[in-house]
């Protein structure tokens, strides 16, 4: 799974939209809305930022492993 389909199947699951996301994480909505369609790809620290926002691993978020 890529890492745009990860992002939006996290936020889907935790019944969040893309501002509440953007609120939650210091993170711009149009940054989150450009990384979900694929035309971008978050920095190092905005990757951090999701990961923890979603106790999950860098790899996980980023597709490389499913747990």
């Amino acid at each position: 799974m890529k890492f745009c389909e990860r992002l939006k199947e996290l936020r889907k699951e935790r019944n969040l939209s893309q501002m509440d996301l953007a609120l939650a994480t210091n993170i711009s909505q149009s940054a989150i809305a450009k990384w979900e369609l694929g035309k971008t790809e978050p920095t190092a620290s905005a990757l951090i930022a999701l990961c923890k926002f979603f106790n999950e691993s860098c790899d996980f978020l980023l597709g490389l492993t499913d747990e």
